[in-house]
């Protein structure tokens, strides 16, 4: 196909085509009789050309550029056109130049649907682009690119302005789509009107964005917000230049505002919730000559309808918080940003001052309100440092692990809440579940509670990963050494409910040998399971964990593990498990890596599980799992009717003892108990016997008293000086010394009548504390009258008692 272009000399245009950068010359332009790669066309001049291939929008391009000289002469104002008419189908690009004077302004309008301002690199879907570049002097600066369907309507730039549109080769697009306007100077670089429509959300940049705005220059957007709307700000990147002079900053005019323009620095919140038109300056600085740093900006305005509850504030009151705070923010943050195009959420401090992510410091009380539709993508994230560096403050002082109320109330799902704990080496972290104890999360006892915690004990060092846990288990406490995070995280809005019985305590102890250590308290014919931690890793080298397990009353336990051996190699040292039930002689069980483990035994009563680390050959690790199991103590069979036996036996001997007795009572006279004056009161050869206080021992206690004896008939007195009380045998309750017991008066002992009427079998004879009384037995036939006391202790008249009986029954 042929093509003619013809220019007309006063449009000033011209047109060049040449090949693309990035295609080898296979195609050629044919004028007359010559073969060329590019073709220029002037002003007032008439081309014919050919191409040599049939599809020549592969291999070239074209430049098609007006110049408009408005400083030394009229300018066309108006719509502009594309010209010249009848162009080959190439990917092609207009460009006007428009020379101006800096004091007299030019604006841009563009009709509808308006302009999209892009970052650089990206691309308009319909590949339609326009590029915007203001010039003053000889300095150009990128206003910005666009693409259509936007909200950009006018652009008003001081000075000349470059401006060019990129069309593809297959566009039938005929008309510009904008106009050129003279205005008078607007005193700053640029001026970018944004006319929003209904619920919408618009991202711009600063002029030479990513690169440096303009030193001391001043620009600013205009913002038109459809009625009963509502704008807010957001910085998403900025960065800052080294200003020698003056600040940068940001300015707003908003319409109501008592104090206009607002000052803002590029690293505050920005203005939130504003009701109609409002205008956004930046203002740069002088910069540092050696080393200027670069200003640069890009932001989004959000426009949406007020919401129903817009004045519903809400009362978090941390006032008698310390070292917390909670921050509100939408689902996935921080690693996940909300696309742009996503309907907006807000979280309100005042009216005006809200973002996507608000957090809120302790020791304060704070009124908040929502811009969002749909509250349930938004989560809270809360964090408490509770710190302990001398124990003698903090060791009994328990701290309670719940959510506050202040939490709690709000219409916001608990994400995720975390406690610091933080102490020195020498100080530990206890914490406990006294009334719902923990479930440690392993494949066979899941936790499907809605809410976990997670624990990790850290060093500078190294990092134990103690595991996951949820309430309705059988851990009590758990000791642990190092500083400690505890997270507590939901999953579902049930945890409001679930989480009012919560019970985790914490308190510093003292220092601890192993690193960590469990209390497992479980509840009758429980099952539980249980692993070491750092359990996807590993236990760091020379690690210890301990269990103590508390076997309840009138329960075995049973302990297994859930493999035969440990499947570790040791560089250096060993590995041990060690099992120890808390009984006298109970046998100690220790086993190492390179040994079966132990099977399955019972355990009778309270024992630990301890097992220690060595340090492992690279690529093993050591992970252990095990359970334990309670039933009934099961009483053995044989053990029963041995009892029975054995009562069986007892009984026959009472009741042949009890035969004997009564043969012997009828023909023995009962048994006195008598002081004999020349025995002493501890045996001989025996020092110390005595080694109690008097009191303290019954060395003053009859050993044998037949309790129907009395004494008014056994004392008979033959003067009449001395008449003793009559009365049975009481226990003596008066003042005791430090002395054994000591004989009665001489006055007591005299004759001695034995009247023996009863029919009580006399209890049988106990020594108490080795006692030497003699007991003397009075013979049938003997007168009732012996005569002088004197006389019949220091006789061999008498014969001891013990010494009869056993003769009796030899006789017997």
């Amino acid at each position: 196909a042929s093509f003619t272009i013809s220019l007309h000399k006063v449009d000033n245009t011209t047109v060049m085509i040449k090949l693309r950068p990035d295609v080898l010359p296979s195609c050629r332009i044919r004028v007359k009789n010559a073969i060329r790669s590019d073709l220029k066309i002037k002003p007032g001049e008439n081309v014919t050309f050919t191409f040599t291939c049939s599809t020549p929008e592969k291999y070239f391009i074209m430049e098609i550029q007006k110049n408009i000289d408005c400083v030394s002469g009229p300018c066309p104002f108006g719509d502009v056109h594309l010209y010249p008419p009848g162009l080959p189908h190439l990917n092609r690009t207009y460009i006007w130049d428009v020379k101006a004077s800096t004091k007299a302004g030019l604006e841009l309008k563009f009709s509808t649907p308006w302009l999209r301002q892009i970052e650089p690199g990206e691309t308009c879907p319909d590949s339609i682009s326009y590029n915007i570049s203001s010039c003053i002097d000889k300095a150009t600066v990128n206003i910005g690119t666009f693409c259509r369907n936007g909200s950009v309507s006018r652009v008003k730039l001081l000075g000349g302005v470059v401006m060019s549109l990129h069309l593809p080769w297959h566009s039938l697009l005929t008309t510009s789509g904008f106009n050129i306007a003279n205005r008078a100077s607007i005193k700053r670089l640029c001026i970018i009107e944004s006319t929003l429509k209904g619920e919408s959300s618009i991202t711009l940049m600063s002029p030479n964005y990513p690169l440096g705005f303009p030193e001391d220059e001043l620009m600013t957007w205009q913002f038109v917000i459809p009625p009963n709307m509502r704008a807010s700000v957001f910085f998403h990147n900025y960065s800052l230049s080294n200003c020698e002079r003056k600040e940068e900053r940001v300015e707003y005019y908003i319409p109501g505002s008592p104090s206009n323009p607002e000052v803002f620095k590029l690293s505050d919140s920005q203005p939130a919730n504003i009701a109609g038109n409002f205008n956004m300056s930046l203002q740069g600085c002088d910069q540092d000559a050696q080393n200027p740093g670069i200003l640069r900006l890009l932001f989004q305005v959000v426009v949406q309808p007020p919401q129903v509850d817009e004045n519903v504030t809400h009362l978090v009151d941390l006032s008698r918080e310390k070292n917390m705070t909670v921050t509100i923010h939408l689902k996935g943050w921080p690693g996940q940003n909300p696309l742009m195009s996503e309907p907006i959420c807000l979280i309100c401090k005042d009216p005006r001052t809200c973002d996507r992510v608000l957090t809120l410091a302790s020791g304060a009380i704070y009124r908040i309100s929502f811009l969002c539709k749909d509250l349930s993508r938004l989560r809270i994230t809360a964090e408490k440092a509770i710190g302990c560096m001398d124990i003698r403050w903090c060791q009994r002082k328990i701290y309670s692990l719940s959510v506050p109320k202040a939490i709690t109330q709000l219409p916001i799902q608990l994400h995720k809440f975390i406690w610091k704990l933080l102490a020195t080496d020498l100080i530990n972290v206890e914490i406990t579940s006294p009334s719902l104890k923990l479930q440690q999360h392993v494949p066979e006892q899941r936790c499907n509670t809605s809410y976990s915690y997670s624990i990790v004990s850290a060093t500078p060092e190294t990092e134990l990963y103690v595991g996951v846990f949820c309430p309705g288990g059988s851990i009590e406490k758990i000791q642990m050494q190092n500083n400690i995070t505890i997270s507590l995280e939901t999953f579902g809005k049930g945890f409001i409910n679930e989480s009012i019985p919560q019970d985790l305590k914490m308190s510093f102890v003292p220092h601890i040998k192993d690193q960590c250590t469990f209390t497992v308290s479980p509840n009758p014919k429980a099952k539980v399971y249980l692993r070491t931690p750092n359990w996807r890793n590993g236990l760091p080298p020379y690690v210890s964990i301990s269990w103590f397990i508390v076997v309840p009353g009138k329960q075995t336990a049973r302990l297994g593990f859930s493999k035969d051996r440990m499947d570790i190699a040791c560089e250096t040292g060993h590995a041990y498990i060690s099992i120890k039930e808390e009984a006298l002689g109970a046998e100690d069980i220790t086993r190492r890596e390179d040994d079966l483990l132990p099977p399955p035994r019972d355990m009778h009563h309270n024992f630990w599980v301890n097992i220690s680390n060595c340090k492992p050959v690279d690529k093993t690790q050591l992970t252990l799992r095990f359970w334990v199991t309670f039933a009934d103590k099961q009483i053995d069979l044989g053990i029963i009717l041995a009892v029975v036996a054995g009562a069986g036996v007892l009984t026959a001997i009472g009741l042949t003892v009890c035969c004997v007795k009564k043969k012997k009572k009828k023909t023995q006279n009962p048994m006195v108990g008598v002081y004999n004056a020349n025995v002493n009161t501890q045996m001989p050869g025996k020092k110390g016997l005595f080694r109690k206080e008097r009191q303290n021992n019954e060395s003053h206690v009859y050993a044998v008293i037949d309790d129907a004896v009395v004494y008014g008939h056994l004392l008979k007195e033959s003067n009449g000086s001395v008449a003793p009380e009559v009365d049975v045998y009481r226990p003596f309750d008066g003042p005791i010394g430090s002395l054994p017991p000591s004989p009665p008066p001489f006055s007591f002992r005299k004759d001695i009548k034995l009247f023996s009427n009863t029919e009580e079998e006399p209890p049988p004879l106990m020594d108490t504390d080795q006692d030497t009384y003699t007991f003397a037995h009075q013979k049938s036939g003997q007168s009732k009258d012996n005569g002088d006391a004197n006389e019949k202790d220091k006789g061999d008249t008498s014969v001891p008692l013990l010494e009869n009986k056993e003769q009796d029954g030899l006789v017997e």
